[in-house]
């Protein structure tokens, strides 16, 4: 059974390419739901066009990236990912008895929280998220927004009440990060952490001060 990933407008998209290389490095399915708005981001932010109809060679150049934007740092094999367009609400992960481990949004937005904590499934990537709650299957929301309005915080208190986990795209620093992607991967291995995916993405905390100023990252 694959992970849904649903890749709201939000920025963070280095987020996203994170999760999706380290689900598929551990052997996991990926069902990819990409939202019209997120498009927008990422070419933003990587100047990559996510295209239906070239959706693969676009997410190999996308997952190749780097968390600065070099490309070619990484080699990623996509055979494991079905993509659904957005606007396909017929499509499986739609209904709940489409098998499915569960989802993860990320990054999230305010709009994409909203529309899940209020059930209005507006898309794909919002009914998909609605379906995982009422099937009480694992969904890790990693917001990224700062700062948080009270309407926001509401929603995400009604989103850990239905059962979801909220994991804000909040890097820590105390795994030795010494490049950007070091932050990016800490907070993509903790939306993993949240689904029970094993990785190698962060240094764990081991009880010991001064262990994140060895040399190294984990698995690299």
């Amino acid at each position: 059974m694959p992970w849904i990933v649903g890749v709201s407008g939000a920025s963070g998209t280095p987020y996203a390419a994170a999760v999706l290389r380290a689900l598929l490095e551990a052997g996991e399915a990926v069902d990819l739901v990409v939202s019209r708005a997120s498009r927008l981001t990422l070419l933003d932010e990587t100047g990559i066009s996510f295209r239906d109809a070239h959706w693969q060679d676009d997410l190999r150049e996308w997952l190749a990236r780097g968390a600065d934007g070099k490309p070619g740092t990484f080699d990623v094999d996509v055979s494991g990912v079905r993509y659904w367009n957005a606007g396909d609400l017929a499509a499986g992960p739609s209904s709940g008895s489409y098998p499915a481990k569960g989802m993860l949004i990320v990054p999230a937005s305010t709009a994409c929280v909203a529309g899940v904590a209020l059930g209005l499934s507006k898309d794909l990537l919002q009914r998909a998220a609605s379906v995982t709650l009422k099937e009480r299957r694992t969904l890790a929301v990693a917001v990224r927004e700062t700062p948080l309005n009270g309407q926001t915080l509401r929603h995400l208190v009604a989103l850990d009440d239905a059962g979801a986990t909220v994991v804000p795209a909040s890097p820590a620093f105390y795994a030795g990060a010494t490049h950007i992607q070091d932050l990016v991967d800490f907070v993509a291995g903790r939306v993993l952490d949240a689904a029970g995916v094993g990785h190698g993405l962060y240094r764990r905390w081991k009880g010991e001060l001064g262990g994140g100023s060895e040399a190294g990252r984990p698995g690299k």
